[in-house]
């Protein structure tokens, strides 16, 4: 007995690339009943909540007690820097590190900004009492010393640059400056030594000090600019007396 002959085994027939009638499906496949795209549908218990478009969401840093400070701190700065019409509400922004719209979340308006800006560190109506202390004798030195201190302090020359820049091209840092140096200070001090035509005389002591402030501070002219301070309140101080006590 002969084994039969076998032939070639016909192996099953494959689909063929190109043949899209047949085989599995070309797209993703899932068993959850989720959109196959976009993934399992979202859990409300569990998912954060859908971010907002626009303004950026705040970190604790930018609206803690600290941003406000940084805002104030750069805006005196810029002010003084620049001045009222060249600092814009964008820049105290960027330099603060913090976004445009917090800076009017806490101040309002660029000119309320600049108002809190460039408040100093005293209040007049309590120095006022000291300078006129000892009586109308020597009240041209303790003011011009007093001035000259205020200068000389970095944390109170800021806010004081900042309104002699700005005085000049904005109405805002002209009425600060009138009721800063005129009303809250000198006049006070006119009127309470009790000289004739007070106003005309604060605003004569008000124009020499604010001469001596521009050409130091702001233009740094020399020699002044690099005078001592105690050599200027010595050429000051007799002019100053003059305005405010002679009759």
């Amino acid at each position: 007995m002969t084994d039969s002959p076998t032939g070639p085994v016909s192996e099953p027939p494959t689909d063929s690339p190109t043949d899209s009638s047949s085989g599995p499906p070309t797209g993703p496949v899932s068993d959850s009943p989720s959109d196959p795209v976009t993934g399992p549908p979202s859990d409300p218990a569990t998912d954060p909540a859908p971010r907002r478009r626009g303004r950026p969401a705040r970190s604790a840093e930018d609206t803690g007690p600290g941003a406000r400070e940084r805002i104030l701190e750069a805006a005196r700065e810029l002010f003084a820097e620049r001045g009222y019409d060249k600092t814009s509400v964008r820049g105290i922004a960027k330099a603060a590190d913090v976004d445009p719209a917090l800076v009017h979340h806490y101040f309002g308006t660029k000119d309320e900004v600049f108002a809190a800006a460039i408040e100093v560190s005293f209040e007049p109506a309590m120095v006022v009492p000291a300078l006129l202390g000892e009586g109308a004798e020597g009240i041209g030195e303790r003011l011009a010393r007093f001035f000259l201190s205020i200068w000389e302090n970095e944390q109170t020359r800021a806010p004081l640059l900042a309104i002699i820049r700005s005085a000049v091209t904005h109405e805002t840092a002209a009425k600060v400056l009138r009721g800063f140096v005129l009303r809250r200070l000198l006049e006070r001090i006119a009127a309470e030594l009790d000289v004739p035509d007070p106003k005309f005389r604060a605003e004569l002591a008000a124009s020499h000090m604010l001469g001596i402030a521009m050409l130091r501070y702001v233009l740094r002219m020399e020699p002044l600019a690099s005078a001592d301070p105690e050599t200027i309140v010595a050429m000051v101080a007799p002019t100053l007396q003059r305005y405010l006590t002679e009759s």
